[in-house]
């Protein structure tokens, strides 16, 4: 499924706020409430958001935590990974649109102003802890996957344990791209890590459904070589190489199966190795 940032259902409400009333309930204990402060949607189907970071939340970049919406019944949480670096002052979140689902139908429809809950801990095996030392991070993404990697290649840490950053992102059509784009701008842009992200972090897309310069999935693209062809590097090799997996089941165990006959090892919190993909997303 293209939505792995939002795990299966636990508890379905029977009341979830969509606009701002004077009741609203108390938050649970555990749970921060957060004011929103920015909405963007890229399509019918994708948007991001931002709310009010909490001063006493901390994070690794690439890690997760899980979001609901205030409900005076038991709430709907889901995981969804943090899509902003560790040191930032607010904490953004990049979503997919579910028609019926019990969080995003809702979610979807927040404005600045509106409150999200989101639990006090964030985890999670997309960090740079779970990875051996190496030279070149690769980050290949599907659809909203992207979302760990927008954390990582804005975190100085990236830059100082990886000569060179890889961020591939794979979507069905184009327009489902721009996230990634505006991702990698903001990087180069960005007054910590700029000068670095400028010269170090290279930007790779491609479409699946719609026609575009570069078509096809992940997973052909680095078994046919366009991938390192486009960019004008060398294959990947477990020797110098890092590897993070985020996004459609199908394309994690596809490329797992590829990194492995590659000599690839999957790492974890208490063992780190060469490749690693999100536990939480994919059972």
């Amino acid at each position: 499924m293209e939505q792995l940032l939002e795990l299966p259902e636990t508890s379905v409400p029977t009341a979830i706020v969509d606009e701002p009333i004077a009741d609203v309930p108390e938050t649970p204990s555990g749970v921060h409430s957060q004011e929103v402060v920015s909405v963007k949607h890229y399509t019918d189907r994708l948007f991001s958001f931002r709310i009010k970071r909490p001063a006493t939340f901390r994070f690794r970049s690439g890690e997760f935590v899980m979001i609901g919406l205030p409900s005076h019944d038991k709430p709907v949480y889901r995981a969804y990974s943090i899509a902003s670096p560790s040191w930032d002052d607010e904490v953004e979140f990049f979503s997919i649109k579910v028609p019926g689902g019990p969080l995003t139908e809702h979610l979807q429809k927040i404005q600045p102003g509106h409150h999200i809950w989101m639990r006090q801990k964030a985890t999670g095996t997309l960090v740079l802890d779970c990875l051996l030392p190496g030279k070149r991070l690769f980050m290949l993404s599907t659809g909203t996957g992207i979302a760990p990697f927008a954390s990582l290649v804005r975190d100085p840490e990236s830059y100082e344990k990886f000569d060179q950053l890889i961020l591939s992102h794979t979507c069905r059509e184009g327009a489902e791209l721009a996230y990634g784009a505006d991702t990698v701008d903001l990087a180069k842009n960005d007054l910590l890590v700029g000068e670095e992200a400028s010269n170090r972090l290279l930007h790779f897309c491609s479409t699946t459904q719609e026609e575009s310069a570069t078509m096809g999935r992940i997973t052909k693209l680095i078994d046919d070589g366009t991938l390192f062809s486009n960019l004008g590097i060398d294959d990947l090799n477990p020797r110098d190489d890092r590897v993070m997996l985020c996004g459609s089941m199908g394309m994690i165990n596809d490329l797992k199966k590829i990194l492995e006959e590659r000599g690839f090892d999957e790492g974890s919190n208490n063992r780190p190795s060469t490749f690693v993909v999100e536990r939480a997303f994919v059972g």
